[in-house]
């Protein structure tokens, strides 16, 4: 009978060990995209990106060669400093990864990207302004950031009048109506589809609840066969 303390000592164990996935990954939230066009320049489409989670950045940065590869560890957790944000926002590495990875064009042709300074890029994110050959009413805007690190990246996005959609891999292009009704929205995933939060969470906190009752069981049995012992 003393044996079955230590099982339950093992099992609380157990879930304190269960392993906590990394906030630098796909399951964390998603990343956000707003467009709009310019008020005082027609031909001018304006992107913000904003990243899920800062630990992100430091994936990127890493991806980048930015930041030393030591700061994603081989459990797969990440490193991440305060400073990872601003070393990002100053390179001209991450200001052509975002060019290369978001696109606008309004029909066939491309509209070329300027990306704004950006003094807070975890908190604010990355502002870029496409200037198109003349003034646009619906834009093509495609966004593949951080899906080439890993397909399973989502960005929801919003546009005016209440347009919204969601870019994934696969699903990385969407036409925007930036002026008048906004033409049909084809996301190919809906929204209420992505993880807007750290989903790794509830499968944990199953286990461990299921953990609790295995334990709370060896308890039981144990007080029934230490009260059967007293009567004999």
């Amino acid at each position: 009978m003393k044996v079955l303390p230590l099982a339950v000592l093992a099992v609380a164990a157990s879930i304190t060990a269960l392993p906590v996935p990394a906030t630098a990954h796909p399951s964390g939230d998603p990343q956000t995209v707003s467009i709009a066009r310019d008020d005082k320049r027609p031909e001018v489409v304006r992107v913000r990106w904003r990243v899920g989670g800062p630990d992100d950045l430091t994936l990127l940065g890493v991806s980048l060669g930015l930041l030393p590869p030591d700061r994603v560890l081989l459990d797969g957790a990440v490193d991440y400093r305060t400073t990872d944000p601003a070393v990002l926002a100053s390179s001209e590495r991450f200001s052509a990864y975002l060019l290369k990875q978001i696109t606008v064009s309004d029909g066939t042709r491309r509209c070329l990207g300027t990306v704004a300074e950006s003094k807070a890029l975890a908190r604010a994110g990355a502002t870029v302004d496409y200037t198109c050959p003349g003034p646009v009413d619906t834009a093509t805007v495609a966004v593949r950031m951080l899906t080439d690190l890993n397909p399973a990246y989502r960005a929801v996005a919003t546009g005016p009048d209440g347009q919204r959609a969601v870019y994934a891999s696969g699903a990385d292009s969407h036409d925007w109506a930036l002026t008048g009704v906004p033409v049909a929205v084809r996301s190919t995933e809906p929204a209420h589809s992505v993880k807007l939060g750290r989903g790794a969470a509830v499968p944990i906190a199953a286990r461990a609840g299921g953990a609790l009752l295995v334990a709370a069981g060896v308890l039981l049995v144990s007080r029934r066969l230490r009260r059967r012992r007293a009567v004999v």
